[in-house]
């Protein structure tokens, strides 16, 4: 049995997916027990169709890739997606407002989607885009995060400058508190990628459904092959 599968939420949110692409990524989270796929809020419905009893969650992203919604458009997003059955929704922070120092707006922001998982018994994941923040800027944006409730931190959308790297997950992992978990994401496509982000304080991995199978794939030739 996989050790890594239930660290990877597989995951399929380019604009080009199609229903059939949905379906045939639910069906291989369910072969290898991933912890969830992670699909765009129009595949919800679908997905959380096809989970529905499995144990395997939904997740949405929310202000997807850009953050550059209003918090009442992203609480919309984010009820829909609630309703349509995902069980975990990954919300880009307001990152401009960041910068801009702005502080209680990154706040409000989050807290207003976290208030509404409470209310449906979901988990929250706060997307930081580390690529993009100085590195005040990814502590600052971690403490917002955790002040606004978030279940996780997340490091990236996978559509920044650059994904994941083992120094932010390290630091993430150094700010959060242990109740908080920490989601790498964004350029992790091979089994020793995955490893190092785990052994740097990961504890989900965002993985496009690609290397997804490509990870276990090499997992299963070095267990085999010790």
């Amino acid at each position: 049995m996989s050790r890594i599968a239930s660290y990877i939420d597989h995951t399929l949110v380019r604009a080009d997916a199609t229903p059939e692409q949905i379906a045939r990524l639910c069906r291989e989270a369910c072969e290898h027990r991933f912890a969830a796929v992670a699909v765009n809020e129009v595949h919800v419905h679908l997905a959380g169709r096809l989970l529905r009893g499995t144990g395997i969650s939904v997740a949405c992203a929310i202000g997807f890739p850009l953050g550059g919604t209003s918090t009442w458009v992203k609480w919309y997003e984010a009820r829909s997606a609630l309703r349509g059955g995902a069980n975990e929704l990954d919300v880009m922070i307001y990152l401009g407002a960041l910068k801009d120092g702005r502080y209680d707006l990154v706040e409000h922001d989050l807290s207003a989607i976290v208030r509404l998982c409470r209310d449906y018994g979901a988990r929250c994941k706060a997307i930081l885009e580390c690529a993009l923040l100085t590195e005040d800027e990814k502590v600052r944006a971690c403490q917002l995060a955790v002040a606004a409730g978030v279940d996780f931190v997340k490091t990236s959308t996978g559509y920044g400058p650059s994904g994941a790297t083992v120094h932010d997950v390290t630091l993430l992992r150094r700010l959060a508190p242990p109740t908080v978990g920490v989601k790498a994401a964004g350029g992790i496509r091979t089994y020793a990628d995955a490893i190092a982000m785990i052994e740097a304080g990961a504890t989900r991995l965002g993985v496009s459904a690609q290397a997804s199978l490509q990870i276990l794939s090499e997992e299963r030739l070095l267990l085999e092959n010790p």
